[in-house]
């Protein structure tokens, strides 16, 4: 592959990215001939088609898909090398990607860019929302520089520190007026008609693993990822979500739901923990320094203005 370089790298990633030679080459702002060039040229240096063209575009062939991921995180590991060269003379300069659970996305995404480019405006900043699971890939591969996730394992690849300890609620419709909340036991929760999100979601497997702890399964009646969703879902129907109360923050129709402490045993109430996710095989200069300590700053002051 030594015929291959980076300006054919990236053009190529351009072209996946938006379906369109034409469009590819109105972003880098070079000629259109140019970057079918570099990446027919690429396709010869590998001897795979990257690409079908039709009338409206091009799509990925399975060889394409496949490069488009190592692809990108190839451009973003040279984009933090330049900007590791840069971070060396102490400057909070370059970009960092960052990620988040959807069940904190809804909430943190704004005043987190906002905060950043308040007291980083050399800086930029980008944010992916993913799973647990997903998010530690995407730090081992490059992707993302660091990330807020659920009861992560602790790995040789990935640091993690703790940045709090979430207490989880049975979120349901709201009761009568004057009607008097309870904290909700394991043994009622295992009753309740659940909405959740699939397996492996790191939310699934905490519900799971304590009720199993006390020989007892979840009832799941639908399966969903959206926190959104859940909420209109529970809502409308008999139907109840387990979340962190943070989840309500923000939400029009908040009002009409109520949460409810779910607890282990007396006094004990189900929590999961939520840690912040870096890479321990790339250094971090200044700007991933202060970032990350941002990150875990707003994470606890939105806990803290959560609902009681």
């Amino acid at each position: 592959m030594a015929g291959m370089d980076l300006r054919q790298l990236s053009s190529f990633v351009q072209v996946a990215e938006l379906g369109s030679f034409t469009r590819a080459a109105a972003v880098l702002r070079v000629a259109q001939p140019a970057i079918s060039r570099q990446v027919r040229a690429l396709e010869v240096e590998l001897r795979q088609t990257l690409f079908e063209r039709n009338g409206r575009g091009v799509t990925l062939t399975p060889a394409g898909t496949r490069l488009l991921a190592h692809g990108r995180g190839i451009l973003q590991q040279v984009q933090r090398a330049v900007q590791d060269l840069e971070e060396q003379r102490g400057a909070a300069t370059g970009m960092v990607s960052i990620g988040l659970p959807p069940t904190l996305s809804r909430t943190l995404t704004a005043p987190l860019v906002e905060a950043f480019r308040e007291r980083f405006p050399r800086a930029g900043v980008s944010v992916v929302e993913g799973l647990t699971h997903y998010m530690l890939e995407w730090l081992v591969q490059g992707r993302i520089d660091c990330a807020l996730v659920y009861n992560a394992a602790p790995s040789s690849q990935v640091a993690l520190a703790p940045v709090l300890e979430e207490r989880l609620h049975l979120i349901s419709a709201r009761a009568a007026a004057g009607a008097r909340l309870r904290p909700v036991t394991l043994a009622d929760l295992a009753t309740r008609e659940l909405v959740i999100p699939s397996r492996p979601h790191a939310l699934r497997m905490r519900v799971e693993t304590a009720l199993a702890e006390a020989g007892l399964t979840p009832r799941v009646a639908l399966e969903i990822e959206s926190v959104g969703a859940m909420l209109a879902l529970v809502q409308r129907h008999p139907l109840h979500a387990v979340l962190a109360v943070t989840a309500l923050q923000g939400q029009a129709d908040g009002a009409q739901l109520q949460a409810r402490p779910i607890l282990i045993a007396p006094k004990r109430p189900l929590t999961t923990s939520l840690s912040l996710a870096t890479s321990a095989q790339r250094p971090r200069g200044p700007l991933l320094e202060q970032a990350a300590a941002l990150l875990a700053q707003l994470a606890r002051t939105a806990q803290d203005a959560s609902p009681p």
